[in-house]
């Protein structure tokens, strides 16, 4: 039996990924610092915290926290970080703070106190834009969207010629184009991970998750996965917001997906010193995704709003192309979307959900990041 740290394992993928490995046998630490954003501020240990869990409160940002926590450690999944592409927009130096230099913090007590195998969360969000197809049928990885196309909104991607492009699912091989702060550091982290693990002989593999969604999710973080915000708007008796025209197409994949994405990444020796992608293999548009979540609350006489309004640091279309991770880690997305919301929804409804969506909107309003 061996015993694995999971950094910012209080969290939603974190608690479900100590419960996935407890029940194949392991030992879990966790080390968090239950973050007020996320946990509240009574700075508890969630209650759906598996008992078996040994829990260490400390910063990933803290060298001492961070040795003790590895102590008689085997393998690490660095989950501790700052999530939000948003907030990461106007939060720069704690954004860079907590995922880079924390990151770098756990690498430097691993150069002493090394391991068999290092995990670390990424994101999709590194990806930028994801790939594209030409109405002549070549790929492409197309730029940024000019400011001026926004402000007129003309959302869809364009080739030189003003045609439309087609989106593709995203393999690993699309050059990476980080759009925001966050994930700029998320790139960091996979980076720093990979970089360090082998100049040192420790195994180290990036999983680049899509849009998780599950139980567990902060539903009073405005800056948390989308559906938790449409859910927190919902159970409030108020409309979701959806930027530009709600067509933008993601993958959505289930926590239980990534659990099992996770287990076999610890357990398969060939995941090393890759970064891979973990999502459903499938893609919606973010105003289907809003209007099940009104079904499945029973809310459906309240209307998602289509704001037409852009924020920065959002990309059109991604979603991912899980081949590597199908042929890698044997890895097989087994929720369907409308189970995976179906048993969100049931939980939802459980749960106490603070809106806070208007004044985090407002913020970036006055930062002149939403346009």
């Amino acid at each position: 039996m061996e015993r694995i740290l999971i950094t910012g394992g209080a969290g939603f993928i974190g608690s479900h990924l100590a419960d996935g490995l407890i029940d194949q046998g392991y030992r879990v630490r966790v080390l968090d610092t239950l973050s007020e954003q996320v946990h509240g501020d009574n700075r508890q240990p969630p209650q759906y915290l598996n008992p078996a869990v040994e829990f260490m409160h400390g910063d990933v940002c803290d060298a001492g926290a961070v040795r003790e926590a590895l102590r008689n450690v085997d393998a690490v999944f660095h989950f501790a970080a700052a999530v939000g592409v948003g907030q990461s927009m106007y939060q720069i130096e704690r954004y860079t703070d907590i995922n880079n230099r924390g990151t770098a913090v756990l690498l430097q007590s691993l150069i002493e106190q090394p391991v068999k195998k290092l995990a670390v969360a990424s994101s999709m969000s590194v990806y930028g834009e994801g790939l594209y197809r030409t109405t002549s049928g070549q790929t492409c990885t197309p730029p940024e969207r000019p400011l001026t196309q926004l402000q007129h909104g003309q959302w869809e991607l364009t080739d030189n010629n003003g045609d439309p492009l087609q989106p593709l699912p995203t393999p690993e091989s699309k050059t990476t184009s980080p759009a925001s702060v966050y994930a700029l550091s998320k790139y960091d982290q996979e980076r720093l991970c990979l970089l360090v693990g082998q100049a040192y002989n420790i195994p180290a593999v990036a999983l680049r998750f899509f849009n998780v969604y599950g139980t567990r999710q902060a539903l009073s973080n405005p800056y948390t996965g989308v559906l938790a915000i449409f859910a927190s708007r919902y159970l409030n008796g108020n409309s979701p917001s959806i930027f530009e025209d709600g067509e933008q197409r993601r993958d959505f994949v289930n926590i239980r997906d990534v659990v099992q994405a996770c287990v076999l990444a610890l357990e398969r020796d060939e995941a090393a010193g890759r970064a891979l992608n973990v999502g459903s293999g499938r893609s919606y548009t973010v105003r289907e995704i809003a209007e099940q979540m009104g079904r499945l609350l029973g809310r459906e006489e309240i209307r998602p709003v289509i704001t037409e309004q852009y924020r920065v640091g959002d990309i059109r279309h991604c979603f991912a192309d899980i081949g590597e991770a199908q042929n890698i880690l044997g890895y097989r997305p087994r929720i369907e979307l409308e189970e995976g919301m179906a048993e969100l929804a049931e939980w939802l409804q459980t749960q106490p959900a603070f809106d806070r969506f208007e004044a985090a909107n407002e913020e970036l309003s006055q930062r002149g990041l939403r346009l």
